[in-house]
Order: C-alpha cells, then structure tokens, then sequence
C-alpha cells in the first residue's frame, strides 16, 4: 500500500513526466475503491464469507494490481493499464484493512479493545515503513545496476520499479491469511466458538475502519 503509493509517484512523475496534480489524479481508483470499501462493503463480506476468505480475496486483488503495474512501460498509457492495476490495489486494500483488524482483536478482551487496536495500527505503520524502505532499496539497486549497464534514465528507472513492484507481490502472495487467524490457542469448541462470535461483533462495530489504516 505505502510502497504503491512511494513508487507510483515516482513512476507516473519521473517516467512518464505527471505533474503533481496528475499523478494526485492518477490515484483516484485507489482512494476511491477504499472509501467505497470502507462504507460497509467491507464489513458485508466480512460477515457473509468470513474474514479470513474476504483478507485472501483482497491479498489476490492487490497481487493482481501490483503484477499489472510491473508490467507498465515507458510509455504506458493510463488507461487500461494504470487505471485497472490502482483499482485492483484498492480494491484489494479496502477488502483487507477491516479482516485484519477484527481477526487482530477477535481475541483481545472488551477491557484492552483499545489497547490491541492502537497495537495493530502501529504495527501496519511501522511494517508499511519497513516494506517501503526495502522496496526503495530493492529497485535503487537494480537501477544503479542497469543504468551501469548502459540503459538510459528512464529505462533504468523503470526497471527498478518494475522488480520492487514483483518483489511486492511475492511478499503479498507468500503471505498465509491464516497466520493472522492462529495468533491465539482455542481450548475445545468452545473456544473456538467464542473467538468466531468476537469477531463478528467486531465487524459489526467496525464499519468504518480507523483513519490511521489509509
């Protein structure tokens, strides 16, 4: 998501030469499938498929859109290209952000609910910094070592986010959703029953996901 952001920016203002405001336009698929997502959409699908298969569906869209963006050349065109790729990416964001926070709080007792949810929102900011950094690291280097090699500026630039752009979609889809559903033990059915009945009070009160996750 941050990396998306970071690395479009530089894409749509260095290689293919968006002002400012265009590149600001260029991303209202993104913004707009969030705000679309978060109104209830999310919560929706949460509570009829569950939030586990609606966090899968959403990692496979945003892998869909960062795989189409790997493909943008040096003269891409917007539209289909860029437009469907951004919108894959928010639609994929704004089906993910309310799964991963009611399965991160499914377990957390009604005394610590804000506890656990300021520790989840920390933790996306501090891994999306961490991914971004290491992003940024991944197509620097094959920049420097294409422009090395004799490609022009563009060219080289454009193969630096290219290789983020797959390295970011590999991370994405190696990523298990069902990870983030073992983060506690259930003793018997019980157990499970009452992590089951949490999280869908969760999604019930969550609608609007916390602005800290944008």
């Amino acid at each position: 998501m941050f990396s998306a952001f970071f690395l479009g920016s530089l894409y749509l203002e260095r290689v293919l030469g968006y002002s400012a405001i265009d590149t600001g336009l260029a991303f209202l698929p993104l913004t707009a499938c969030i705000a679309i997502m978060s109104v209830g959409l999310s919560a929706k699908a949460a509570e009829r498929f569950g939030p586990l298969n609606s966090l899968a569906a959403g990692l496979a869209s945003i892998v869909a859109g960062l795989v189409l963006l790997s493909t943008a050349g040096v003269h891409a065109s917007y539209f289909p290209g860029l437009f469907f790729a951004f919108m894959l990416i928010g639609l994929g964001a704004g089906a993910s952000f309310l799964p991963l926070l009611t399965m991160g709080m499914a377990d957390a007792p009604a005394r610590d609910a804000g506890l656990a949810s300021g520790i989840i929102n920390v933790s996306v900011q501090l891994f999306g910094a961490i991914g971004l950094a290491s992003l940024g690291t991944v197509a620097t280097d094959h920049t420097k070592s294409l422009s090395a090699s004799g490609d022009s500026l563009v060219s080289a630039l454009t193969g630096g986010y290219h290789l983020a752009y797959v390295v970011g979609a590999i991370c994405v889809a190696l990523r298990d959703p069902r990870g983030v559903h073992h983060t506690a033990p259930a003793v018997g059915h019980g157990a499970t029953g009452g992590r089951r009945a949490r999280e869908r009070s969760s999604i019930a009160s969550t609608q609007h996901p916390s602005p800290n996750w944008y």
